[in-house]
């Protein structure tokens, strides 16, 4: 039996619908330090602690990713989405950095000071899928901050989620 044959525009098209967190994905080491917007990013287990992130083997960042060895994961919420759209653009890296506040993390990534959540992770293994690299993170520091709100990308546009109290 043939498999079905489904376009590239029609799965892009279908993952417009599947709504996701936004992150910004920060690495810093001997390649220097880097970032990108990410949604492609999951819990895989938690013992020991693992997330993974799909990374383009084309993109800009992925030499000083995969050579550093190390990223952290900074989830985002509403009041970032512009700095969400300089790191998943053109911006240069230095611009980049200089928008927002960082701290260093255990693995020297940088950790966006008021993410909703940060994970620190070093890259214990990567698999190759078509055009990407799949990372597995074994996070080592959890880092959380006060703000409840989270943001979501769902049809191809920003949604702000936040917690309303019982």
């Amino acid at each position: 039996m043939a498999a079905a044959s489904v376009q590239k525009t029609d799965f892009r098209d279908a993952m417009a619908k599947l709504g996701a967190a936004v992150n910004i994905i920060t690495t810093d080491g001997v390649a220097g330090r880097a970032g990108f917007t990410a949604s492609a990013v999951c819990s895989v287990t938690d013992e020991p602690p693992t997330l993974l992130v799909c990374l383009n083997r084309n993109a800009s960042v992925y030499d000083a990713v995969t050579r550093n060895g190390a990223l952290c994961v900074n989830v985002l919420h509403g009041q970032h989405k512009t700095l969400s759209g300089m790191f998943g653009g053109k911006t240069p890296m230095a611009e980049r950095f200089e928008a927002a506040r960082w701290r260093t993390a255990v693995t020297g990534s940088p950790v966006l000071d008021d993410a909703t959540v940060s994970f620190d992770c070093r890259i214990v293994s990567r698999a190759p899928v078509g055009t990407h690299d799949v990372l597995f993170c074994e996070v080592l520091a959890i880092d959380t901050c006060a703000h409840t709100g989270g943001l979501v990308y769902f049809d191809r546009r920003y949604h702000e989620l936040s917690v309303i109290a019982a």
